[in-house]
């Protein structure tokens, strides 16, 4: 059995409220308290590990049972937590006005595979945020890539994933298919 300091209910939650529950958690604790999160959303173990990587917490593991996951995260203290974002990010629009002039632009979805069968931008590739690692390889270093997911946070994650891994031309989109108003595809 872990110990933990708080218990989190997120439970029939989808993307971003898992997240967005726990930040607001997580700012309550101390330095050091361990926080359970549990959800029933299988996208949030990548979520809550993207988050917690990004804003300088440390993702301890998850565990799961009977269909319910069980994520703990460690606070971390000032001198340790620095929330990076990636510096490169554009709007919705302008990654519309940019699809229309470079057609060689590769948009990279990294949402889960129902979201993107549900709805994504024509000619996007698929990528869910947990295979990232894995699929580095099958991406073109010297392409023009765009990052998007639901609301600008599993695909900043990413962005920072493919700059450390030496990609140059890498680009967040924000707010993400969230708000997106651009012509959309499916696959269903």
């Amino acid at each position: 059995m872990i110990k933990t300091d708080f218990v989190l209910d997120a439970k029939g939650l989808a993307c971003p409220m898992p997240i967005v529950k726990t930040r607001k958690v997580m700012k309550e604790l101390k330095p050091g308290n361990v926080l359970e999160v549990q959800a029933t959303d299988k996208g949030s173990t990548a979520d809550l590990k993207a988050w917690a990587t990004s804003s300088g917490h440390h993702y301890l593991g998850t565990t799961e049972h009977a269909g319910l996951l069980k994520h703990y995260l460690r606070k971390s203290s000032e001198e340790e937590k620095v929330e990076k974002k990636h510096p490169h990010i554009v709007s919705n629009e302008e990654l519309q006005e940019i699809l229309v002039k470079n057609s060689d632009a590769l948009v990279l979805d990294v949402r889960e595979a129902a979201e993107f069968a549900f709805s994504h931008i024509e000619g996007a590739q698929s990528m869910p945020l947990g295979e990232v690692e894995t699929k580095l390889h099958s991406i073109d270093k010297l392409a023009e890539i765009y990052v998007v997911c639901r609301t600008g946070n599993r695909s900043d994650h990413v962005a920072q994933k493919l700059v450390a891994a030496g990609f140059t031309k890498v680009v967040n989109v924000v707010p993400g298919m969230s708000v997106w108003n651009g012509p959309i595809k499916k696959l269903l």
